[in-house]
């Protein structure tokens, strides 16, 4: 069982940390992580308080892994810190590693959200025995032009703010990838969405539930045979979850990764899979041929699956809190968490 910390509320103080990438302290890209910190501000009631490293820009963040590892221990070691978010992901946090105390997170539970290679964090968290929350971002989610999805606001409310069951989780109606640049004179123009077609089972029948592990899959390969890596005890009657990155990974790679899973025996351990909507939906109809094919190798043809879940690469998007249990119910075609995220 992994420590679930306790919600959030208004007037709580959150922390914001750049455990990747360092472009929110970027000049020209400081309008946008102060646009996200206002969401949080008027949206959500929240004070928020920068971490000492995590705006001293890209180069600065990328030769000092150790003053990113440290913002994230000095902001878990805070009392009056209650939340803690991921200004945006990126792809070489792993090398936080050597600088991460694991006792420190253990004994500071608190609300930690990020998606991407902020993946690997959440390891940290699982390490330390702590749930921690795959979902928005400052720079992304929070940063929205014009302003936030109700949808995205809705599951940060659901499940960061209320210690209620957060309940079955309904496809989003509309979704976007579409790539503006960021800068401010796009601050004013909304994203183009498009109709979101809703679940899709892919294999399966009847009612799966376990506890909730997984990631950006990409990520997920920095951290195997490291000290990272989940305990074979964690995959048991689990429920996965993979979502693909930006980087848009040919096919075949989701392939090769899942025959991993397999001869690890993980897929065999877990007692459902959920898969997130590809980024610009590229490949979606590939990566579906290519998870059946490794399911029929292996013989798993009845591991219940459901596709195209607005989490991971992709707007707006639920949260999901690591360890908490959760359903797949391949006849009704849903997915719902069975239990709060937070106490």
């Amino acid at each position: 069982m992994l420590i679930k910390p306790k919600k959030l509320q208004p007037g709580d103080v959150v922390a914001t940390v750049s455990p990747s990438w360092g472009g929110a302290g970027e000049p020209e890209l400081r309008w946008r992580y102060e646009q996200g910190v206002k969401r949080l501000e008027e949206v959500f009631g929240l004070k928020v308080i920068p971490m000492p490293n995590s705006l001293k820009g890209a180069e600065y963040l990328y030769n000092n892994p150790q003053a990113r590892a440290e913002d994230l221990m000095t902001a878990f070691k805070d009392e009056n810190i209650k939340g803690i978010i991921a200004n945006i992901g990126g792809e070489d946090s792993i090398r936080l590693l050597p600088y991460i105390d694991f006792d420190v997170i253990h004994d500071n539970p608190k609300i930690f959200l990020g998606y991407s290679d902020v993946t690997v964090s959440h390891l940290f968290c699982h390490k330390a025995g702590v749930s921690s929350f795959y979902g928005p971002a400052i720079l992304t989610d929070f940063a929205e032009n014009v302003e936030m999805d109700p949808y995205t606001i809705e599951m940060v409310n659901r499940t960061l703010f209320s210690n209620k069951i957060i309940g079955e989780i309904q496809p989003a109606k509309e979704w976007t990838s579409e790539r503006l640049e960021w800068i401010e004179a796009n601050r004013d123009q909304r994203r183009t969405m498009q109709q979101n077609s809703g679940y899709e089972v892919l294999q399966g029948s009847g009612i799966a539930k376990g506890h909730l592990i997984g990631g950006c899959i990409e990520v997920l390969e920095f951290a195997k045979g490291t000290e990272l890596w989940p305990d074979k005890k964690y995959w048991n009657e689990s429920i996965l979850f993979f979502e693909t990155s930006e980087e848009k990974p040919d096919p075949n790679l989701l392939k090769y990764w899942l025959r991993n899973y397999a001869v690890q025996g993980i897929l065999q351990k877990a007692n459902g899979i959920i898969f997130g909507k590809p980024q610009d939906e590229m490949y979606y109809e590939e990566y579906k041929a290519e998870i059946q094919k490794v399911m029929r190798e292996f013989h798993l043809e009845d591991l219940p699956i459901l596709y195209n879940l607005n989490f991971g690469h992709t707007e707006p998007k639920f949260i999901l809190p690591y360890g908490a249990k959760a359903e797949i119910n391949c006849d009704k075609k849903t997915f719902t968490i069975l239990e709060s995220g937070v106490e």
